[in-house]
């Protein structure tokens, strides 16, 4: 089986954060680190080259496929602020709702800019997306 590309490394998030070309994008990245930060209670971690990860979780699918993954995260990238959160949950959809502007694929919510979005919301779903995953694949 493939070894998973996207995993925590040693890189400094505010390194990487610093690095982010756009002012407006490495704003809305370190309001959305220290947002999200607050929101879980984790430290925040670098999954990947890209990816702002707060706390892990362990999944199995039942192809027998498994690897870890962050509880929530985030990528500053040059299009947008791409959110990932617990995917497959009916109560998804009232958080999406409440948002503000946003779209969205199965476990991602892309966002042009962190002002567009309700931040309280935001950290609300940040809070149950961990839970969600933590109950759906205890330690």
């Amino acid at each position: 089986m493939a070894e998973a590309k996207t995993k925590p490394t040693a890189v400094s998030v505010e390194a990487f954060i610093a690095a982010v070309e756009d002012p407006r994008r490495r704003d809305d990245a370190a309001a959305a680190t220290a947002l999200l930060g607050q929101a879980t209670g984790l430290a925040p971690t670098m999954w990947g080259p890209t990816i702002i990860g707060f706390g892990r979780y362990h999944y199995r699918y039942d192809s027998g496929h498994e690897g870890d993954a962050p509880l929530v995260a985030f990528a500053p990238r040059k299009a947008n602020l791409v959110f990932y959160m617990a995917a497959y949950e009916d109560a998804r959809v009232d958080f999406l709702n409440r948002l503000g502007k946003h779209k969205s694929g199965k476990g991602c919510i892309y966002v042009n800019r962190l002002s567009d979005i309700d931040p309280d919301v935001l950290a609300e779903m940040a809070q149950w997306s961990m839970k969600t995953l933590q109950a759906r694949y205890p330690a």
